[in-house]
């Protein structure tokens, strides 16, 4: 008797300690699901042929990010969950900008980033200071904000997509390879260089040579750059590889050492990526990636190269919602007008 006292008191301990370790799971995993976004109800479990796409919404430009998750959307059939990225004083207008128009019916999450992980990271510098806000190094941290998923897409918001986002996810990645990106030197024939004056396309356009830091990494100047306003990542290795940390490092000697500028190839979350990813990384199909839309208002692709082309990127200064644009009129037609209407074109000359 005495023994099986004892049995049933050790069975109902493991019981006890069954129950507790549940209970412990699910708690944890909502306060997870509560720092990711601004509103845990109504969350949906994920399946596995679920495609996470992240994309920012920043307050002076969020009809751009409207407009590329339209397009996403509206040409694909697979199961997309938006990851909608932005300050905490924007969120309730994200929200309110979906919820309240054609957008509705997407599967999606808004995520809040807080800034101050930035915090003497980022060198003041004033030749392009657009480049210096926050949500401009989001790619940095993507493990540390979407938790559930081992592929990621991210996309810049100045973009729009023309082709199924099932292809552009289903991107080889190389054993070993925490991203894929596209390489500067496959753009197709179509996009003459020439023409893009002042455009770079090698790491002597964003990393400063005369630097003894940048030289003793051993890489040849001429060596083709990647663009990383389209990214396939892949979170298993990211964290393996410790990328984020890496990142931050580069950030951080460029403060004490002015390593890069955004004088020189125009994006200071370039830079870094390029030292960190440098021999390391997979390529995105050249149509998946069609860029520098926004790079000189004079130059213009022809519409059958247009049509061809999966991804259209308005990296640049003159971007499609503004004027001076080009090809502005592909981007309208994803253009999803602001319930609140703060967001407004300016094509008074198109």
């Amino acid at each position: 008797m005495a023994l099986l006292r004892k049995i049933n008191q050790v069975l109902l301990f493991l019981l006890i300690l069954t129950l507790c370790g549940i209970l412990y799971k699910k708690v944890h995993k909502g306060t997870v699901l509560r720092n990711e976004t601004d509103d845990d109800s109504e969350v949906p479990e994920e399946t596995e042929d679920e495609i996470p796409v992240v994309i920012c919404a920043a307050a002076g430009r969020m009809g751009a990010a409207m407009a590329a998750i339209n397009s996403i959307y509206s040409n694909t059939d697979a199961n997309i969950l938006f990851y909608v990225v932005g300050l905490r004083n924007t969120l309730s207008r994200i929200r309110k900008w979906i919820e309240h128009s054609k957008l509705r019916e997407i599967n999606f999450k808004i995520v809040e980033f807080n800034p101050t992980v930035l915090k003497g990271k980022i060198r003041p510098d004033s030749s392009r200071p657009e480049l210096l806000q926050p949500l401009n190094f989001v790619r940095f941290y993507l493990p540390l904000l979407i938790h559930q998923h081992e592929k990621v897409i991210y996309l810049d918001d100045d973009i729009i997509v023309q082709g199924d986002i099932q292809e552009l996810y289903d991107t080889t990645l190389a054993l070993g390879h925490a991203a894929a990106f596209s390489d500067d030197c496959d753009l197709p024939s179509a996009q003459d260089i020439d023409r893009l004056v002042g455009l770079q396309n090698t790491y002597m356009g964003y990393l400063d040579y005369r630097k003894k830091t940048i030289k003793d990494l051993g890489i040849s100047p001429s060596t083709c750059s990647f663009n990383p306003g389209v990214i396939v990542a892949n979170m298993t290795e990211w964290k393996h590889q410790r990328i984020t940390k890496q990142l931050e490092k580069w950030m951080q000697k460029n403060v004490e050492e002015n390593l890069y500028s955004s004088s020189l190839g125009g994006g200071v979350a370039t830079s870094p990526m390029l030292i960190v990813f440098h021999g390391k990384y997979s390529t995105i199909n050249p149509l998946w990636h069609i860029r520098h839309l926004g790079w000189n208002p004079d130059t213009r692709y022809s519409e059958h190269f247009l049509q061809e082309a999966k991804l259209l990127h308005w990296n640049g200064r003159h971007k499609p919602w503004d004027f001076p644009s080009v090809h502005n009129d592909l981007w309208e037609s994803w253009f999803v007008p602001d319930p609140a209407g703060i967001f407004t074109l300016n094509h008074h000359n198109s």
